[in-house]
């Protein structure tokens, strides 16, 4: 994967959450991933350690390591009797592999089509090879009328990490790296016009946007406190009264906003790609800074109960991995194996 963040956390998730209901799974992965974790090493760093995605991307070396590491992977995995393979990754070679091999597998889609990957599924379609997109909003970036082998599962949020709090510090709050696509300065303007403290959490992804167009928003009210992580990162969404979210361009999914949907805050956003979706009636949307201050105001009238509530039904773990094994299913029946999955492996 070219970057570190909600991919590799899911995967992370996906692992865990799969062996604790029963099944039998292999992570096919880097070397220093987490050694709690069922790995069977491809390489031993990740390549951005190696062969960094900003400077490697598109190069003869890059794609070298690449291939070598998931040809390594899809050895072992040719030989190792796995029911399902649940791909992880965006590598477009293992769908000429699975095709070939007839390996039924699963491929979650965590971003907007682009023409390796794209190609890669249109070329290779088999009964045994399915995908699933994070929403109904990203299903349809990829697909103008989905075929049957595509579906939608949601991204799942532990809602034991992102615990409910039933009341909130009456100020709002923005997480995200910062950077133009993520909309900071949006979220800013907006609680200036609201009259309301905000909190800016994340690392700094474009120092020039950041000095030219945040920094001259910040004041006593709204303030900056760098990239909060961890423990830190859930206990400042979850004391928040309300979170604004700014997407610039089409995301997928929005997983910031269940998680703080999950705490019981009520989300006050940017009307673009799945907002909406996972939103519902736990928020309010916008489609500028001038109207997001209004949707500022209307979220907070939003019960903490319900957000609680909505993820609980749509974006819990559980739920994730019912979809998960529904996809399984269908890809297992489509290479004419008569039962769930038992063994899986995981690439990513």
């Amino acid at each position: 994967m070219p970057f570190m963040g909600g991919m590799e956390a899911h995967c992370h998730q996906l692992v865990t959450a799969l062996a604790a209901r029963g099944h039998a799974v292999t992570l096919f992965a880097s070397g220093d991933s987490d050694p709690a974790l069922p790995l069977h090493p491809i390489v031993e760093q990740h390549y951005e350690a190696v062969l960094p995605w900003a400077q490697w991307h598109g190069t003869p070396a890059l794609t070298a390591f690449q291939n070598a590491a998931f040809g390594r992977a899809w050895e072992a995995i040719a030989g190792g009797g796995f029911d399902i393979v649940h791909n992880n990754s965006m590598h477009p070679t293992l769908h000429a592999l699975a095709k070939q091999d007839r390996v039924a597998m699963v491929t979650s889609l965590h971003v907007p089509p682009f023409a390796g990957l794209a190609n890669a599924i249109a070329d290779h379609r088999a009964a045994w090879l399915r995908q699933t997109a994070t929403s109904r909003a990203h299903l349809a970036t990829w697909w103008h009328t989905p075929p049957g082998a595509a579906s939608v599962v949601h991204n799942g949020i532990d809602t034991d990490r992102w615990r409910f709090r039933a009341q909130g510090n009456g100020r709002a709050i923005w997480a995200g790296r910062i950077t133009p696509n993520k909309g900071t300065a949006v979220a800013l303007e907006a609680a200036r016009r609201a009259g309301i403290a905000l909190d800016v959490a994340g690392p700094i992804d474009c120092m020039d946007y950041f000095t030219e167009r945040v920094a001259p928003l910040l004041d006593d009210l709204r303030v900056y406190h760098g990239h909060l992580g961890g423990a830190a990162l859930v206990e400042a969404i979850g004391a928040a009264s309300v979170l604004l979210s700014t997407p610039m361009w089409d995301e997928p999914f929005g997983l910031i906003a269940a998680e703080a949907l999950a705490c019981g805050v009520p989300v006050a956003a940017l009307d673009r790609g799945a907002m909406r979706e996972v939103v519902g009636d736990c928020g309010a949307l916008a489609s500028d800074a001038a109207t997001l201050a209004d949707a500022i105001a209307a979220a907070r009238l939003i019960s903490r109960g319900a957000c609680r509530a909505r993820v609980t039904r749509l974006f819990s773990v559980p739920a994730m991995i019912d979809g998960y094994e529904r996809a399984y299913a269908a890809a297992i029946a489509g290479a004419r194996a008569s039962s769930c999955a038992s063994t899986t492996a995981v690439l990513a």
